[in-house]
């Protein structure tokens, strides 16, 4: 979960500083549409791996939330970051 809200982070990132000014500065629409393609689409891969977590007892309910909530921040997935980081320095994952 930490990696796919780190890659949908920065999609976010790159459609906010990068496209929208290609977009609005220099009249490339593609590259609005590309970038919020790609990350319309990180974003579904970042539910389906946070569903997956919570359904398999890898991450609790709030942490599912607070890391669903972030992910609509600009940097906020730096934060989940830290907060999942956090989660699995206290709870190791179990063998068996």
């Amino acid at each position: 979960m930490r990696l796919a809200s780190l890659v949908e982070g920065t999609s976010l990132l790159l459609l906010l500083l990068i496209a929208m000014p290609l977009k609005y500065g220099l009249g490339l629409a593609i590259a609005v549409r590309v970038a919020g393609t790609v990350h319309g689409l990180l974003f579904l891969v970042l539910l389906s791996v946070a569903s997956r977590a919570y359904f398999e007892r890898a991450a609790s309910t709030r942490s599912l939330l607070r890391v669903l909530g972030l992910s609509l921040v600009p940097l906020g997935f730096l934060a989940a970051e830290r907060l999942l980081r956090r989660d699995a320095d206290r709870d190791p994952p179990t063998t068996g």
